[in-house]
């Protein structure tokens, strides 16, 4: 297992991995499975975890919801939030 950085907030690579594990643990076969899920194009979804670009508010609870998280989870991990 990786170490986990000493910073606050998560980097994109952490945030993409913790993506791929979440969509796993979901059963979510792919990226195209989970932006049809939520309603969001692919390449949007890519840039969030890339760190390239914050969700707007009316996007973030049908990803919470996907995603089985709450908003505060999903801004800690997207990087906009520091980590507790």
């Amino acid at each position: 297992m990786p170490t986990r950085t000493l910073s606050k907030r998560y980097t994109e690579t952490e945030s993409r991995d913790w993506l791929t594990q979440r969509l796993v643990k979901l059963g979510i076969a792919s990226y195209e499975e989970f932006a049809n899920l939520v309603g969001i194009d692919r390449g949007t979804i890519s840039r969030y975890f890339r760190h390239d670009r914050r969700p707007s508010i009316d996007v973030i609870a049908p990803l919470c919801e996907a995603l089985e998280v709450s908003p505060e989870t999903l801004l800690i991990v997207l990087g906009a939030l520091d980590r507790r």
